[in-house]
């Protein structure tokens, strides 16, 4: 098979519950005329595999999202049911520190359940990273070495507090549990790609994933982008971005050399996810 194409960020377009701003921008994004033909389309989770195939995705990442306040709500038994039966799909959890008493319970009946890693939403659950509450859930986390994704940056929704989405938060969290893997979604959007290239490029266990990003800034926001490219993921963040395979076309166009590319659309998130690819 080779190296394959790994997207590390989809969302479902089922949610429990929406928040107005999120709604408003993804009607924008397809079209309130056919929103709901969309909508319903797309909530087949076998429609949605050979979607990622004729985008030339192999598999997808498909993430749960505990923002009730700012962009809504997608439950983690939903993902795990939308996943269930698909190889394509790999479920990623998520857990809300506001809504959880004992986050390390929580993500061990998780992992239990089938999840194979977990993202966090500083920007729309409202806390810093390095939160010594969190600390006994990132020792489990390291114990199980599951990737967890955070993400950094700029946000357009309702209600995100961008103090919260700053990478340097991470630098704290990366020294006190140097095993754990560790993700920057976004790669620090808008006001901190210095700081997360510079993390990516001292921390061992730090990635810099790139949902999100149009693929062809990506030499502007990180001019060295190939120094660290073995430890750059990508991802699209459908639904909020839909040209899956002419964002794939452009990373492909990058001045970079073909392992790094390789690395980039699926090579290091297949380690981060012990991927086992047939031949």
């Amino acid at each position: 098979m080779g190296t394959p194409v790994i997207d590390f960020h989809i969302h479902p377009i089922c949610y429990e519950q929406y928040g107005e701003s999120a709604l408003n921008w993804i009607k924008g994004i397809h079209g309130d005329k056919d929103w709901q033909k969309y909508y319903e389309t797309f909530c087949d989770p076998g429609y949605f595999v050979r979607y990622l195939k004729e985008n030339s995705i192999d598999y997808g990442v498909v993430l749960a999202e505990l923002c009730p306040a700012v962009t809504g709500t997608c439950s983690n038994e939903y993902v795990l049911n939308f996943c269930k039966g698909h190889d394509a799909l790999i479920p990623f959890a998520s857990i809300n520190p506001s809504l959880t008493i004992n986050m390390r319970s929580e993500l061990k009946r998780l992992l239990d359940a089938g999840f194979h890693g977990l993202k966090f939403y500083p920007t729309y659950q409202h806390f810093y990273a390095n939160d010594s509450s969190l600390y006994p859930l990132y020792a489990l986390a390291e114990e199980s070495q599951i990737p967890v994704m955070f993400h950094t940056g700029s946000s357009v929704f309702k209600g995100a507090r961008l103090k919260y989405g700053d990478p340097l938060y991470l630098d704290d969290v990366a020294v006190d549990f140097p095993d754990m893997k560790i993700i920057l979604v976004h790669g620090g959007r808008g006001f901190w790609y210095d700081r997360a290239f510079f993390l990516t490029k001292i921390h061992p266990n730090v990635y810099t994933e790139v949902a999100g990003l149009p693929p062809k800034k990506l030499m502007d926001y990180f001019p060295e982008l190939e120094r660290i490219a073995h430890k750059v993921i990508f991802g699209s963040d459908w639904p909020g971005i839909t040209d899956l395979k002419n964002n794939i076309d452009i990373i492909r166009q990058l001045p970079l050399s073909e392992k790094a590319k390789d690395q980039i659309l699926g090579g290091t998130a297949a380690a981060l996810l012990n991927l086992q690819i047939p031949d």
